[in-house]
């Protein structure tokens, strides 16, 4: 019975990979997916279209065929249904770029996903709709207008003189983006005209004084400006799908009030967080714990946040290590004090991005154990087989003498000095008098640094 179900399951599939290029997949964003989104999954642009629903339909059906199935699927009258196409700009973001017509509506599924593709050729979007011509994935915006009485609507005319403009709103107390709701405008109209309107979207006194950012583009920087809300949106070149981000106008001028006090600061933030995970060097597989850092953090910002982290009280103790995405282990050279300046540098192994960063706890701080050598001494007692391996630091400055003079400090008893201790890597440890004012920086002991 089993071995029937595994053919049939390996039929279907065989069945649906033959057949895949009759169809297409449309993925269908509504308002409640960007209200869902934005804020949690999301923070840039509008949507994930990886997790909105989507319709398998048939090329050579009309397209009111797929409305329908919309109707179905989401409860929504196909009267009251728009479909806008979305467009990929130069800058990289993905935004709503036009309404389809009734005359493409009107079409089947092939000949108007040919009139979409040819239209979106011309302003070189023909690679967000697929190379695979066969089994192409088209991505719609879905307009739906609620009434007063909280039911559908017709949607309202759209011509050459409104836009579309997509509203999120940003709240510095307690740092949450969400997703308010959509505005048709006139081009000629200003932002000061549906002040009113926004801070009712928001849940605000009508009378609220309101901020306005636009939302341009986050990679590879962010860019965001500010809103002239006298001027019209005209002039401050809006279109069709742009996103306004605004929030409660800063009364008392105090900046520093919130860790985020406006909508650039705190997509820029958004933009630079990144969760490390931070390793016990000498337990490399292990998460000790993680931190949310930003990547433009200094060194300094980094090892105050560990040592805040596990209650050190001198960040200076704290030796960071990097780790190699190939071997997936620690890097063999420790970070010097303040060697690499920002966080996001710590995390690239050869262009590969890590979130892994190493740590140890120093008994004195980095900058003056980088100004020591640490030798390991192998120490044979004269009348016994034992070997003790001994510990020490001393200025980089100093000779072969002064780790002798170090080692009787201590109470070893060395009757030939000259053959009294090897080096880590197992040098013979032959020190003659001639070696005695070498220097120490040319054994082969531990590093400082």
């Amino acid at each position: 019975m089993r071995l029937k179900r595994e053919q049939e399951e390996k039929d279907l599939k065989r069945k649906e990979k033959a057949e895949a290029h009759l169809y297409t997949i449309i993925k269908v964003a509504r308002d409640e997916d960007l209200r869902e989104q934005i804020g949690n999954d999301i923070f840039f642009d509008l949507v994930d279209h990886d997790k909105v629903p989507s319709v398998r339909i048939q090329k050579q059906m009309p397209f009111l065929v797929f409305k329908e199935e919309v109707a179905k699927e989401f409860g929504i009258p196909i009267q009251y249904q728009r479909f806008w196409l979305w467009a990929k700009r130069q800058n990289n973001t993905f935004r709503p770029n036009r309404a389809l017509t009734p005359q493409e509506e009107a079409q089947s599924l092939l000949s108007w996903q040919i009139v979409i593709i040819a239209a979106l050729t011309l302003v070189g979007l023909l690679k967000e709709i697929s190379n695979r011509s066969n089994n192409a994935e088209l991505k719609l915006f879905l307009e739906l207008e609620i009434g007063k009485d909280l039911q559908p609507i017709p949607p309202p005319e759209k011509s050459k003189e409104n836009l579309l403009l997509f509203f999120k709103l940003y709240e510095p107390s307690n740092e949450k983006l969400r997703y308010v709701g959509r505005l048709f405008v006139m081009f000629s109209g200003k932002p000061v005209d549906i002040l009113v309107k926004l801070n009712e979207m928001a849940g605000y006194a009508p009378d609220e004084e309101i901020e306005m950012f636009e939302e341009i583009k986050f990679e590879p920087n962010v860019m965001c400006e500010r809103v002239d809300k006298n001027s019209t949106f005209r002039e401050s070149q809006l279109e069709d799908g742009d996103i306004i981000c605004f929030q409660k106008s800063n009364k008392t001028g105090n900046k520093e009030q919130y860790r985020h006090p406006d909508v650039p600061s705190f997509l820029e933030y958004v933009h630079n967080r990144v969760v490390v995970r931070f390793r016990i060097l000498e337990k490399p597989n292990e998460d000790e714990f993680c931190l949310e850092l930003s990547k433009l953090d200094t060194y300094d910002n980094v090892v105050e946040e560990v040592a805040q982290h596990i209650g050190l009280n001198d960040p200076s103790k704290i030796r960071l290590t990097r780790h190699n995405c190939y071997s997936q282990q620690p890097k063999p050279h420790s970070i010097k004090y303040r060697g690499i300046e920002h966080l996001s540098d710590m995390l690239i192994h050869y262009n590969q991005a890590s979130d892994i960063l190493y740590y140890e706890v120093l008994d004195i701080p980095l900058p003056e154990l980088q100004c020591l050598k640490t030798l390991k001494i192998a120490f044979h007692h004269a009348s016994k087989d034992e070997v003790v391996i001994h510990t020490i630091r001393l200025q980089k400055h100093c000779i072969v003498s002064d780790v002798i003079n170090d080692l009787k400090s201590k109470g070893f008893i060395i009757a030939k000095w000259e053959r009294a201790f090897s080096t880590a890597d197992g040098g013979d440890g032959d020190y003659g008098c001639d070696r005695e004012r070498s220097g120490i920086e040319e054994l082969n002991g531990g590093d400082g640094g």
